[in-house]
Order: structure tokens, then C-alpha cells, then sequence
């Protein structure tokens, strides 16, 4: 080995426990600095918008985007975090108060049914003992859900923080972004044609994922919301929300919440009430996401949809909330990786195909090249 390769060899290493470290030392920002890249990638044609009207002042023009981000972005976020705060402790206070009978569909079973309720005490099913556990469940999960939010409420100084620091990035990355590309593409050693390959596929898969699935979140969360206020069931801007969070998950949708309402109105007997909500929920807001998440998600993201679905549910178990984008977007660069590979590499695999042969006489002449006899052999060509 000779001394330059040895050098070589070892400002590698330091290179890469210097860059560890960094991230090490970052720690808690780097969630904040990925969602400035996020932020970044979408609202830079709009930088591009206010640099050309402002005669290519680029300073102002981020700050113009950045005022614009905390417009359309943070302040409606904000509120409609403090909004369902409330409604979430409301709900769990009529929980826990008995103002919301939740037992009341498994009473109206037995009443109903009084057949099934005679037979199922016959092999030992007790009803008391099944309002008891649903009363107790649904206390729990209430409570759950009202404390976490109420956690995130007194984590107001982290959150504000951690805000800061996304905004303070985003101006820097949507202001010098073509720049910071471009030295990105001359530091890393895998070849400028992957490498910007590499960046358009992160930019296209991050703007399908958040044009997706948030706006498919915000369609149906408000046509859900809107339909319990319509409908007259309590805490609209709770459920809405989180029917937009359930719809973000392929195949699941805010199913999960209408369904169990539209049951409980069947079993309070408002049967109007809940026909109606089964209409919303399966004709309205079924068709949006059906129609919507094809042609927002996977169109743009060049990625099938049971991908979309394992990468989604993926991140959102490694990486929480962020998840939601991060997963689809790692799972899109893991097929531009491969996709890369094989395009460069694969075609070496191939078997040649010698003319006059067919494959796996081929195949064997290769392994054997004396075993062409004259006449099998291709003749040359004058």
C-alpha cells in the first residue's frame, strides 16, 4: 500500500466520523432541518415567482416565501391544534361525567335482540361485564388523547424552538437551494448524473407525498367535519382531524372514525342521521381519496401503491408524525437506487446469445467454447 493511498484511506475515515459526529451533534434539529428541506422543495417556485417580480433581490424574495409559509402553513396549524385541544379535554370530560353514554349501542343490542342477549348469557356472555369494559376503554383512550394534547400544549417553549430553527434554515435553503445542490453534487463521489437523479427523485417524491396526502387529509377531514356539525354530533373539529390524520394511511381512510358514529347512531336510533353519514363517508369521501390519491400520490411518485402503504406505516412507526413523509421518500430514493443499479450493472447478468443458437445451447457454449463444432459456429462476417 502506498502512502497516498494510505491517506487517502484514512481522511475517508475522518471524513466519516467527523460527518457522524456532526449529525450526533445535531441531535434533536435534524427533524426541523429536514422538514426546511420539505418546506423548501414546495415553496421554491414560489421563491422563483418573487425573485423574477423583485428584479432578482433573492433576500427578499425568501423572506417574502417565509412570510408566506407562516401565512398558509404555521398559523392555521397552530389554531387547529389549539382547537381540537379543547375539544379533545371536552370530549373526555363528557366521558368521564357520563354526559356521553358510550355502552348505550350494546344495550341497544339487547333490546333489540333479546334472543342474542338470552343466548349469549347461555355460553356465558355478560353483557354488564361488556358495557362495563367498553365504558372503561373508551375512559382510557379519551384520557389518552386529551393528556397527550395537553403535553404538546405545555411543550410550548420546545415547540416554538424547534419552529425557529425550521424557519431560520428554510430562508437559508429556499435562498442559496440551487447552490447547496450543486456543491452537493460536486462533494459526493457517486457520479453527477446519478446524483441529480438521486436529488430530482427526493424533490419529486417529497412534493407528491405532501401534495398528497395532505391535501387529501384536508379534503376529507373537513367533509367529515363538516358532516358531524351538519349531523349534530359534538367535538366536529376533533373528529374531522382526525378523520384527515386516519386518511393518510392507504386502505384504512377515516373509515375508522364514521363507521363506529354511524353504528352508534343506528344504535340510538337516529337512522336517518346515520344513512346519511354512511353516504358522506363511503360516497363522498371514499370517492375523493379514490380518485385524488392515484393522481397526487402514486402518478407523481412513481411508486405502486403497496409501496406508498408499507413506507408510509414504516415511517410512521421509526420516525412518528415526520414519518409520513420521510418513509415515502426513502422508499422512493431505494428504488431510484436500484432502478440505477440495474440499469448500469444488470445487463452484464445477461446471457449472450450466440446467433444460430438458441439459449441454452448458448448458454453451454459459453461454459464450454470448444464444444462449437465448425458447423455451428457463426461464420465471419467479410
Amino acid at each position: 500500500m502506498t502512502l497516498r493511498s494510505l491517506e487517502n484511506r484514512a481522511f475517508i475515515a475522518l471524513l466519516a466520523v467527523v460527518t457522524l459526529a456532526f449529525a450526533w451533534t445535531l441531535g434533536q434539529f435534524l427533524l426541523p432541518v429536514f422538514w426546511a428541506v420539505v418546506l423548501a422543495v414546495l415553496f421554491t417556485p414560489l421563491f422563483a415567482w418573487f425573485e423574477r417580480r423583485l428584479g432578482g433581490r433573492s433576500t427578499l424574495a425568501a423572506l417574502l416565501t417565509l412570510v408566506t409559509v407562516l401565512v398558509a402553513v404555521v398559523g392555521p396549524l397552530v389554531t387547529l391544534g389549539v382547537l381540537v385541544t379543547e375539544e379533545a379535554v371536552g370530549v373526555y370530560q363528557q366521558v368521564s361525567q357520563g354526559e356521553i353514554d358510550i355502552t348505550e349501542p350494546v344495550a341497544a343490542v339487547e333490546r333489540m335482540l333479546p334472543q342474542l342477549s338470552q343466548r349469549a348469557e347461555e355460553i356465558g356472555v355478560d353483557f354488564e361485564q361488556i358495557r362495563e369494559n367498553v365504558a372503561s376503554s373508551a375512559l382510557a383512550v379519551s384520557q389518552e388523547v386529551a393528556s397527550r394534547l395537553l403535553g404538546f400544549g405545555q411543550q410550548a417553549v420546545t415547540f416554538t424552538l424547534l419552529l425557529a430553527v425550521t424557519l431560520y434554515v428554510l430562508f437559508f435553503f429556499v435562498r442559496d437551494g440551487a447552490a447547496l445542490r450543486e456543491t452537493l453534487i460536486r462533494a459526493l463521489p457517486l457520479g453527477d448524473p446519478r446524483e441529480r437523479r438521486l436529488f430530482t427523485k427526493f424533490a419529486a417524491v417529497t412534493r407528491a407525498t405532501v401534495k398528497g396526502t395532505f391535501v387529501i387529509a384536508a379534503v376529507q377531514g373537513t367533509i367529515g367535519g363538516v358532516a358531524f356539525w351538519v349531523l349534530g354530533l359534538g367535538s366536529p373539529v376533533l373528529w374531522g382531524v382526525l378523520m384527515g390524520v386516519f386518511s393518510l394511511l392507504p386502505a384504512v381512510g377515516g373509515a375508522i372514525v364514521w363507521v363506529p358514529a354511524a353504528l352508534y347512531l343506528l344504535a340510538t336510533g337516529a337512522w336517518v342521521k346515520a344513512l346519511v353519514l354512511v353516504g358522506i363517508g363511503a360516497g363522498i369521501m371514499g370517492t375523493v381519496d379514490n380518485a385524488l390519491r392515484p393522481i397526487l400520490v402514486g402518478r407523481d411518485a412513481g411508486m405502486p401503491d403497496y409501496m406508498i402503504l408499507l413506507s408510509t406505516l414504516g415511517g410512521l412507526a421509526t420516525f412518528g408524525f415526520s414519518g409520513l413523509v420521510v418513509g415515502p421518500v426513502v422508499a422512493g430514493l431505494f428504488l431510484t437506487v436500484w432502478e440505477i443499479f440495474t440499469e448500469e450493472f444488470g445487463p452484464a447478468d445477461d446471457v449472450l446469445h450466440t446467433p444460430g443458437l438458441d439459449p441454452p445451447a448458448a448458454a453451454a457454449a459459453e461454459d464450454d467454447p470448444a464444444d462449437l463444432t465448425p458447423e455451428a459456429a457463426p461464420a465471419e462476417s467479410v
